[in-house]
Order: structure tokens, then sequence, then C-alpha cells
């Protein structure tokens, strides 16, 4: 795959004061954190930020989340968190943090899972591999242009959808491997090459993000559909995948 180092200038990235803003629940164990910011948010999609725990002795902990949030200038992002067992920092951020207590962030970090807003992009993600997908078919349709990307994204259940009905209609297609809701033209099972290659106009980049599994089954699938190596960009996250 793909490992071009990012051409977006380098800068010096140091800790912030993060605002917890609001709560909301997107699916079962999963939550978004919308976070104010002490400075403007300058992250590009695919982008994500740090977040640092300091305990009172000391004892730090930190974990990297991928900006859900399109970019639009306001000092505010959306993380969305997975609690995770023995997860010290999903677990604290879903059973302690509250609104209005006070985060760390660094960021934005990454520049290779980027996308520019400009060229066309397909984006195929698993699980909370929605997430970082979901920052650039946001930015897509706030910027006019939807008509750049083409979206499928591949979840357990209907129940395993994030961000309600952000995530249906044009451009996404969406794929239930273990239960279908009722009315689905398309029945429950695997991703297969025959929802993906409809998909493919060529030419685009292809922004693959789930678990380890996930990733390597559709970036093989990509690739029979004719998608070249160079243009398959993966980003890999836990042990959620569909």
């Amino acid at each position: 795959m793909d490992t071009t180092p990012a051409t977006t200038p380098r800068r010096t990235l140091r800790w912030q004061t993060a605002t917890v803003l609001s709560v909301h629940d997107e699916a079962p164990g999963v939550r978004t954190f919308r976070l104010g910011l002490t400075e403007p948010a300058t992250h590009l999609p695919g982008q994500y930020y740090v977040l640092r725990l300091t305990a009172e002795d000391g004892y730090t902990a930190q974990r990297s989340y991928s900006v859900a949030s399109a970019p639009d200038g306001r000092p505010e992002i959306a993380l969305t968190v997975e609690r995770l067992d023995d997860g010290e920092v999903s677990e604290f951020l879903h059973d302690v943090a509250v609104v209005g207590d006070v985060l760390e962030v660094r960021g934005p970090v990454g520049g290779w899972f980027a996308w520019d807003g400009v060229s066309p992009a397909l984006l195929v993600g698993g699980g909370s591999g929605q997430v970082p997908l979901a920052a650039m078919l946001r930015h897509a349709r706030a910027t006019g242009r939807p008509d750049l990307v083409r979206m499928l994204v591949s979840v357990r259940t209907p129940d395993d959808l994030f961000y309600g009905e952000e995530l249906t209609g044009p451009p996404v297609t969406t794929v239930f491997t273990r239960t279908a809701p009722p009315g689905a033209a398309r029945p429950a099972g695997r991703l297969t090459l025959d929802d993906l290659a409809p998909l493919v106009r060529g030419g685009e980049t292809a922004f693959v993000c789930g678990s380890p599994a996930f990733a390597a089954a559709a970036a093989d699938l990509l690739a029979a559909a004719g998608v070249p190596d160079h243009a398959i960009r993966i980003e890999q996250f836990g042990p959620t995948g569909a």
C-alpha cells in the first residue's frame, strides 16, 4: 500500500486544554465528545488528536482519536470514542467525563490518511472506522462537493451505525454483516466484491479504515476491483470491525 510521507508542512504541536461541551451516544458503547479548544481547529478530514489524562499523582495515560467533525474554523472538534475493556482513557471518558470537564489534547496529527477535499475519494469503513471517514463525508457535504466521495460502511447491525441518518442515502452504501434492517435490498453478509466494484470510478484514492482483519479484506477487494495499490490508504483501529 502507499506509504508516501505526508507533504503537509510540519509544525510543532503543543498540548492545549479542551473542555467537554457535549456528550452524545452513537451506538452501544460508543459516544461522541464535542470539545472546545483554546486554539482554532485546523485539521484535515482523516487526521486525529492525542488525548491525555493526568491523575493527581502525576500518572498520565493518552490515546489517539480520529476527528469526526469536518473542519470549519471553529475552536471545536468532535471525537467519537468506543469504550474498550481495560482501556484507561476510553473507560474514563465513558464512565467519568461529563460536560464541563477539562481535558488535554494535542494535534491535529497525521497527513498521509488525510483527504485534501478536492480530489475524488472512495471511503470504506468498518466498525469504528466510520469515524475519520465521516469527517471526510461531512467536509464534502459542507463544501458542496458530495460528488467527490463515495462511501461504503460495513457494520454488524443497524444499531452499530454511527451518526444517525448522516450515513444513509447518497453517496453512502451500507452493508450489514449480521442483521439487516427490515426491507433491506441486500441480505446480511460479509463485504464482497459485488458491493465494492460498482463504487470504483477510477482515478480516486481509496481510504480504508477499520480493524486489521477488515482493512486487509477490504484492500484485497479494492485491488480485485482494479484500484492500484498506490491509491489505497489504510488506517487500522483496535479490535472493532465488521
